[in-house]
């Protein structure tokens, strides 16, 4: 009986392994030339996410279609779980959209600024990162 209970532990412990190890999908919309977009995949696969990259020349229409302001765009737009990630924003900050779970499209770090994932270089001063929320104007989601 004991070694049952442990057999039937070790499996059920097994089985969640895989599942557990997949990461989080992230669809990552990117110009195919971008290097920081690619650092900032790699960001995201260092912290349990799963990046599959679709390279294209129109990012413009991608933040279109998924509702971010051009005044919020950034140089890539990424599809978290139902949200969008405009930008180089860092995982900690998408782990928090993720776990909040607001009532929004996503979140933005507009441009490419220095000293962020993916952009090499020292931060100038803090930065913020905005709800992209049709509904309203920008507000902050977070600042760092």
């Amino acid at each position: 009986m004991r070694y049952l209970k442990i057999l039937l532990m070790a499996l059920t412990f097994g089985l969640q392994l895989p599942a557990l190890a997949a990461g989080i999908p992230v669809t990552l919309f990117k110009n195919p030339n971008c290097t920081c977009c690619n650092a900032w995949a790699k960001h995201l696969e260092a912290n349990g996410f799963k990046v599959q990259i679709v390279n294209t020349t129109d990012l413009a229409s991608i933040s279109r279609k998924y509702g971010v302001p051009e005044n919020l765009e950034g140089c890539h737009t990424a599809l978290v779980d139902g949200y969008v990630v405009e930008g180089l924003v860092p995982v900690r900050y998408i782990k928090r959209l993720l776990k909040e779970h607001p009532l929004v499209k996503g979140i933005a770090l507009p441009g490419m600024p220095l000293g962020v994932p993916g952009m090499p270089g020292t931060k100038s001063g803090p930065l913020n990162i905005y709800y992209v929320d049709a509904s309203a104007p920008p507000r902050v989601f977070a600042s760092f």
